[in-house]
Protein backbone atom coordinates (compact mmCIF):
# COMPACT_ATOMS: atom_id res chain seq x y z
CA UNK A 1 0.00 0.00 0.00
CA UNK A 2 0.90 3.56 -1.22
CA UNK A 3 2.31 5.69 1.88
CA UNK A 4 0.89 9.22 2.22
CA UNK A 5 3.52 11.98 2.56
CA UNK A 6 3.29 14.04 6.06
CA UNK A 7 1.96 17.01 4.77
CA UNK A 8 -1.15 15.25 3.34
CA UNK A 9 -2.64 13.05 6.27
CA UNK A 10 -4.04 16.24 7.83
CA UNK A 11 -7.34 18.40 6.27
CA UNK A 12 -9.02 21.37 7.76
CA UNK A 13 -12.65 22.26 6.82
CA UNK A 14 -14.25 25.41 8.12
CA UNK A 15 -17.58 24.60 9.70
CA UNK A 16 -18.94 28.20 11.08
CA UNK A 17 -19.29 29.30 14.39
CA UNK A 18 -15.32 30.03 14.72
CA UNK A 19 -15.13 25.52 14.30
CA UNK A 20 -13.02 24.03 12.37
CA UNK A 21 -12.49 19.98 11.39
CA UNK A 22 -9.61 18.29 11.41
CA UNK A 23 -9.16 14.81 10.23
CA UNK A 24 -7.07 12.35 8.81
CA UNK A 25 -8.79 11.88 5.19
CA UNK A 26 -6.41 8.28 4.85
CA UNK A 27 -7.93 6.71 7.80
CA UNK A 28 -10.79 4.83 6.49
CA UNK A 29 -14.23 6.93 7.69
CA UNK A 30 -15.21 4.09 10.26
CA UNK A 31 -12.08 4.57 12.00
CA UNK A 32 -11.82 8.10 11.12
CA UNK A 33 -11.97 10.39 14.07
CA UNK A 34 -13.49 14.29 13.74
CA UNK A 35 -11.03 16.48 15.65
CA UNK A 36 -12.38 19.64 16.86
CA UNK A 37 -10.51 23.00 16.93
CA UNK A 38 -12.16 25.75 18.59
CA UNK A 39 -11.19 29.60 18.52
CA UNK A 40 -11.92 31.67 21.42
CA UNK A 41 -11.48 34.97 22.50
CA UNK A 42 -8.71 34.33 25.00
CA UNK A 43 -7.27 30.92 23.62
CA UNK A 44 -8.81 27.67 22.07
CA UNK A 45 -10.08 24.65 22.38
CA UNK A 46 -9.16 20.95 20.80
CA UNK A 47 -11.60 18.10 21.18
CA UNK A 48 -9.60 14.78 20.89
CA UNK A 49 -6.27 15.03 18.61
CA UNK A 50 -6.42 12.01 16.17
CA UNK A 51 -3.84 8.86 16.09
CA UNK A 52 -0.80 10.51 16.58
CA UNK A 53 0.82 8.87 13.43
CA UNK A 54 1.72 12.18 12.16
CA UNK A 55 2.50 15.55 14.10
CA UNK A 56 -0.23 17.43 14.54
CA UNK A 57 1.42 20.70 15.80
CA UNK A 58 4.01 20.03 13.07
CA UNK A 59 1.55 20.12 10.30
CA UNK A 60 -1.43 22.42 11.12
CA UNK A 61 -0.36 25.88 11.83
CA UNK A 62 -4.23 25.85 13.50
CA UNK A 63 -3.36 24.74 16.82
CA UNK A 64 -0.05 26.60 17.52
CA UNK A 65 0.65 29.76 17.92
CA UNK A 66 -2.30 30.58 20.65
CA UNK A 67 -3.11 29.11 23.97
CA UNK A 68 -4.75 26.12 23.20
CA UNK A 69 -6.56 23.55 26.28
CA UNK A 70 -6.71 19.40 24.14
CA UNK A 71 -9.44 17.75 25.83
CA UNK A 72 -10.15 14.29 25.26
CA UNK A 73 -13.66 12.73 24.73
CA UNK A 74 -12.58 9.64 25.65
CA UNK A 75 -9.25 7.69 25.28
CA UNK A 76 -9.76 5.35 22.45
CA UNK A 77 -6.31 5.44 20.24
CA UNK A 78 -8.26 7.61 17.49
CA UNK A 79 -8.60 10.12 20.02
CA UNK A 80 -5.43 11.00 21.97
CA UNK A 81 -2.76 10.05 19.44
CA UNK A 82 -1.63 13.58 19.40
CA UNK A 83 -2.11 15.28 22.99
CA UNK A 84 1.47 14.50 24.45
CA UNK A 85 1.80 17.36 22.05
CA UNK A 86 0.42 20.16 24.01
CA UNK A 87 0.72 21.35 27.06
CA UNK A 88 -2.85 22.04 28.26
CA UNK A 89 -4.66 18.22 28.56
CA UNK A 90 -7.77 18.04 29.88
CA UNK A 91 -9.43 14.52 30.27
CA UNK A 92 -12.86 12.60 32.92
CA UNK A 93 -11.65 11.81 35.99
CA UNK A 94 -12.84 8.36 34.90
CA UNK A 95 -10.19 7.61 32.13
CA UNK A 96 -7.20 9.94 33.04
CA UNK A 97 -4.94 6.96 34.51
CA UNK A 98 -5.57 5.22 30.49
CA UNK A 99 -4.17 9.39 28.91
CA UNK A 100 -1.12 9.05 31.67
CA UNK A 101 -0.62 5.22 30.65
CA UNK A 102 -2.18 4.80 27.27
CA UNK A 103 -1.72 0.62 26.14
CA UNK A 104 -2.37 -1.21 23.29
CA UNK A 105 -5.23 -2.88 24.94
CA UNK A 106 -6.58 -0.04 27.01
CA UNK A 107 -6.97 2.33 23.91
CA UNK A 108 -8.40 -0.46 21.97
CA UNK A 109 -5.37 -0.38 19.72
CA UNK A 110 -5.56 -3.76 20.07
CA UNK A 111 -7.36 -5.67 17.93
CA UNK A 112 -8.60 -2.42 15.72
CA UNK A 113 -4.97 -0.50 14.43
CA UNK A 114 -4.07 -2.75 11.45
CA UNK A 115 -3.12 -1.43 8.05
CA UNK A 116 -6.88 -2.40 6.82
CA UNK A 117 -8.07 0.57 8.61
CA UNK A 118 -5.90 2.59 6.50
CA UNK A 119 -6.59 3.83 2.29
CA UNK A 120 -2.77 5.15 2.13
CA UNK A 121 -0.47 4.29 4.90
CA UNK A 122 1.30 6.92 7.24
CA UNK A 123 4.70 7.93 6.09
CA UNK A 124 7.36 5.56 7.09
CA UNK A 125 8.47 4.25 9.60
CA UNK A 126 4.75 3.79 10.61
CA UNK A 127 3.91 0.21 11.73
CA UNK A 128 0.84 -1.12 12.57
CA UNK A 129 2.65 -4.00 14.23
CA UNK A 130 4.03 -1.81 16.82
CA UNK A 131 1.86 1.18 16.78
CA UNK A 132 1.02 2.67 20.53
CA UNK A 133 -0.24 5.92 21.37
CA UNK A 134 2.31 8.17 23.49
CA UNK A 135 2.13 8.99 27.49
CA UNK A 136 -0.14 12.34 28.13
CA UNK A 137 -0.56 12.88 31.55
CA UNK A 138 -3.69 15.19 32.37
CA UNK A 139 -3.14 18.85 33.33
CA UNK A 140 -7.21 19.23 33.89
CA UNK A 141 -9.12 16.26 35.55
CA UNK A 142 -12.39 16.87 34.32
CA UNK A 143 -15.50 16.02 35.75
CA UNK A 144 -19.16 16.54 35.17
CA UNK A 145 -20.36 20.19 35.18
CA UNK A 146 -17.07 21.52 35.07
CA UNK A 147 -16.12 24.34 32.19
CA UNK A 148 -14.29 24.71 29.67
CA UNK A 149 -13.61 28.63 29.45
CA UNK A 150 -11.96 30.51 26.15
CA UNK A 151 -13.07 33.75 27.55
CA UNK A 152 -15.85 34.55 24.97
CA UNK A 153 -17.29 31.16 24.82
CA UNK A 154 -17.83 28.70 27.64
CA UNK A 155 -18.37 24.84 27.54
CA UNK A 156 -19.88 22.59 30.05
CA UNK A 157 -18.45 19.29 30.26
CA UNK A 158 -21.29 16.58 30.39
CA UNK A 159 -20.34 13.30 31.58
CA UNK A 160 -21.51 10.56 29.05
CA UNK A 161 -20.28 7.27 30.10
CA UNK A 162 -21.58 3.92 28.37
CA UNK A 163 -19.30 3.91 25.33
CA UNK A 164 -16.46 4.26 27.69
CA UNK A 165 -16.63 4.94 31.67
CA UNK A 166 -15.16 8.40 30.69
CA UNK A 167 -16.90 9.75 27.59
CA UNK A 168 -17.67 13.61 27.74
CA UNK A 169 -19.85 16.09 25.77
CA UNK A 170 -19.54 19.52 25.47
CA UNK A 171 -21.91 22.00 25.49
CA UNK A 172 -22.05 25.55 24.24
CA UNK A 173 -25.78 26.48 25.68
CA UNK A 174 -24.73 30.03 24.33
CA UNK A 175 -24.81 28.80 20.60
CA UNK A 176 -26.69 25.51 20.57
CA UNK A 177 -23.44 23.14 20.13
CA UNK A 178 -22.28 20.13 21.01
CA UNK A 179 -19.05 18.16 20.71
CA UNK A 180 -20.64 14.98 21.11
CA UNK A 181 -17.67 12.75 21.25
CA UNK A 182 -18.48 8.68 20.74
CA UNK A 183 -21.42 8.55 22.75
CA UNK A 184 -23.61 9.51 19.86
CA UNK A 185 -23.09 10.09 15.96
CA UNK A 186 -24.98 9.70 12.35
CA UNK A 187 -23.37 6.26 12.13
CA UNK A 188 -23.02 2.84 13.31
CA UNK A 189 -22.24 3.25 17.63
CA UNK A 190 -19.99 1.15 19.25
CA UNK A 191 -21.81 -0.25 22.36
CA UNK A 192 -19.35 -3.25 23.33
CA UNK A 193 -16.16 -2.15 24.13
CA UNK A 194 -14.51 -4.01 26.61
CA UNK A 195 -15.51 -0.96 29.33
CA UNK A 196 -18.34 -0.41 28.02
CA UNK A 197 -21.48 0.00 30.06
CA UNK A 198 -25.41 -0.50 28.37
CA UNK A 199 -27.17 0.88 31.74
CA UNK A 200 -24.96 3.97 31.44
CA UNK A 201 -25.17 4.54 27.74
CA UNK A 202 -29.07 4.37 27.98
CA UNK A 203 -28.83 7.05 31.12
CA UNK A 204 -26.16 9.67 28.79
CA UNK A 205 -28.59 9.32 25.72
CA UNK A 206 -31.72 10.18 27.75
CA UNK A 207 -29.86 13.12 28.89
CA UNK A 208 -28.06 14.04 25.52
CA UNK A 209 -31.90 14.00 24.28
CA UNK A 210 -33.22 17.09 26.32
CA UNK A 211 -30.61 19.43 25.10
CA UNK A 212 -31.92 22.37 22.96
CA UNK A 213 -29.40 20.93 20.59
CA UNK A 214 -28.44 23.26 17.18
CA UNK A 215 -25.46 21.70 15.57
CA UNK A 216 -23.38 18.43 16.89
CA UNK A 217 -20.19 18.04 15.73
CA UNK A 218 -19.34 14.51 17.29
CA UNK A 219 -16.37 12.04 17.16
CA UNK A 220 -17.20 10.31 13.99
CA UNK A 221 -18.93 11.03 10.81
CA UNK A 222 -20.65 14.19 9.46
CA UNK A 223 -21.98 17.03 11.52
CA UNK A 224 -25.67 17.09 11.75
CA UNK A 225 -28.85 19.31 13.24
CA UNK A 226 -31.29 19.50 16.16
CA UNK A 227 -33.70 17.77 14.29
CA UNK A 228 -31.44 14.55 13.00
CA UNK A 229 -30.05 14.49 16.54
CA UNK A 230 -33.24 14.22 18.19
CA UNK A 231 -34.23 11.68 16.01
CA UNK A 232 -31.32 9.53 16.05
CA UNK A 233 -31.43 9.34 20.24
CA UNK A 234 -34.75 8.64 20.03
CA UNK A 235 -34.79 5.54 17.47
CA UNK A 236 -32.09 4.33 19.58
CA UNK A 237 -33.68 4.40 23.26
CA UNK A 238 -36.90 3.13 21.43
CA UNK A 239 -35.11 0.23 20.60
CA UNK A 240 -33.61 -0.44 23.88
CA UNK A 241 -37.11 0.31 25.20
CA UNK A 242 -38.84 -2.55 23.10
CA UNK A 243 -36.19 -5.34 24.35
CA UNK A 244 -35.35 -6.93 27.83
CA UNK A 245 -34.50 -4.41 30.29
CA UNK A 246 -30.47 -3.20 30.12
CA UNK A 247 -28.65 -4.38 32.96
CA UNK A 248 -24.67 -2.80 33.51
CA UNK A 249 -22.31 -4.28 32.35
CA UNK A 250 -20.02 -4.59 28.77
CA UNK A 251 -21.84 -3.29 25.98
CA UNK A 252 -25.80 -3.37 24.79
CA UNK A 253 -25.59 -6.47 23.47
CA UNK A 254 -28.99 -8.63 24.67
CA UNK A 255 -29.50 -12.59 25.74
Amino acid sequence: MRRARPGEWWRLTPKGDGVTLIDEPHVREFYRCNVWHVRGRDGDMLVDSGMGVVSLRGQVALVTGRPLQAVASHTHFDHIGCHHEFDCRLCHEAEAAILADPTRAATLADPYVTDAIFTRLPPAPYSSATYSVRAAPATRILVDGDIVDLGDRHFEVIHTPGHSPGGIALWEAATGILFAGDIVYDGPLIEDTYHADAADYYRSMTRLLSLPVRVVHAGHFPSYGGDRHRAIIRAWLDAKDAGPPLSPGRGNARP
